[in-house]
């Protein structure tokens, strides 16, 4: 998940929206709306709309503190924390590798919904304060702010629990399971199992109370089983990816026949002789035997048609500086990292300055493909 909207640092960490952020604050913006005239039916509407917008931003801050005290925690364990990014469905904490042990996953996966049962009691107590006595609405701006965050983070603490995988209370399923049987790629599908299978009952429950209350609350439950089953599925062939490259090199896997093109020729020749006939996306630049840089299509659609036949591949390729690289010795797994960190599809093998080969997302399915088939034998 990428954000699209930088919103700044904390403790190092990038804090960022993406786009789906702003559908789910109107929605909850207009719901507060209706819930708080009800509440609050001497209020004006200057103060109805202000108290909703407030708490839509502030239930959005309670996010964040939640995934921060994941990305916290997973600092303070020796992990890397890349970004944090709010989207519709709550917030994401990039962390870039997995726990070393059960304990560390433990404490990274427990601490965020503890942190929003502590937020709830907090604006609870607070609400309290402001006027709120023991009933299930509150009657003046302040409390009715507080009271709904409150009971919204007891609830966030509560559904994070659920034992569904990717869920927190999944990732602390998945770190008692590695505890006891040692191995955190069975924790993880078994852990993953239980997530599909409460993903399945949400989605049912949700569409049984969309057709029979005509509810949309139901289909927005069946929306979230949904999501957590592509979760579920997507963690648990990612620990089997990882398992299947552990202990391989990127030398293992990468393209050692790799297409070269001179840098001098021209975009119009390069497409007309190289990509067009060729059928390869990916091409190595090169002035004599030393390597300069790199060229995709996606360089190349950069550059009007009209100037193709004026422009050399050396003017539109993407130069060795630009590049991230990698060396034949380095893990499959970690170069693979930094393929999908930097959002690129290929890095080039480098070797005392001299290109060994082409590391590719192209060249680890393939090399999954052939060994999934190998083992079905």
């Amino acid at each position: 998940m990428r954000a699209q909207i930088r919103l700044g640092r904390i403790a190092g960490i990038d804090i960022g929206l993406h786009y789906s952020w702003f559908i789910i604050a109107f929605l909850i913006g207009l719901s507060l709306i209706g819930e708080f005239h009800v509440s609050m039916p001497q209020a004006s509407n200057g103060v109805i709309w202000t108290a909703a917008i407030i708490t839509s931003i502030l239930f959005f801050v309670t996010l964040l503190l939640h995934e921060l005290a994941h990305s916290l925690v997973a600092k303070a364990s020796g992990l890397k924390v890349r970004s944090i990014t709010l989207f519709a469905l709550g917030g994401v904490s990039q962390i870039e590798s997995e726990a070393p042990n059960a304990k560390t996953e433990f404490w990274i996966a427990i601490v965020g919904p503890l942190s929003s049962f502590v937020i709830g009691l907090i604006c609870l107590g607070l609400a309290h304060v402001a006027g709120w006595t023991n009933s299930l609405q509150a009657h003046n701006p302040v409390a009715a702010v507080l009271l709904w965050l409150g009971y919204i983070n007891l609830l966030l603490a509560a559904f994070n629990m659920v034992p569904g995988y990717p869920l927190d209370g999944g990732r602390v399923l998945r770190a008692i399971i590695w505890f006891f049987n040692k191995s955190a790629v069975r924790a993880t599908q078994w852990a993953a199992r239980v997530g599909q299978l409460v993903a399945f009952l949400l989605i049912l429950y949700g569409l049984f109370r969309f057709f029979t209350v005509e509810n949309f609350g139901g289909l927005w439950l069946a929306f979230i089983g949904w999501f957590l089953l592509d979760a579920s599925r997507g963690s648990a062939m990612q620990v089997e990816l990882t398992e299947l490259l552990r202990g391989r090199k990127v030398s293992d896997l990468m393209e050692r026949d790799c297409p070269t093109v001179a840098s001098h020729i021209s975009l119009n020749d390069f497409v007309r002789e190289y990509l067009l006939r060729g059928g390869r996306r990916c091409y190595i630049v090169v002035q004599g035997d030393r390597l300069v840089g790199l060229i995709t299509p996606n360089e190349v659609r950069h550059i009007p048609e009209e100037d193709w036949p004026q422009t050399s591949v050396q003017s539109a390729m993407r130069p060795l500086a630009q590049l991230r690289t990698v060396s034949p010795d380095t893990p499959a797994v970690q170069a693979l990292e930094v393929i999908s960190q930097n959002d690129i599809n290929q890095m080039p093998v480098v070797a005392d300055g001299r290109l060994q080969g082409i590391f590719s997302r192209s060249s680890v399915m393939g090399f999954i493909r052939n060994r999934t088939e190998l083992l079905r034998h």
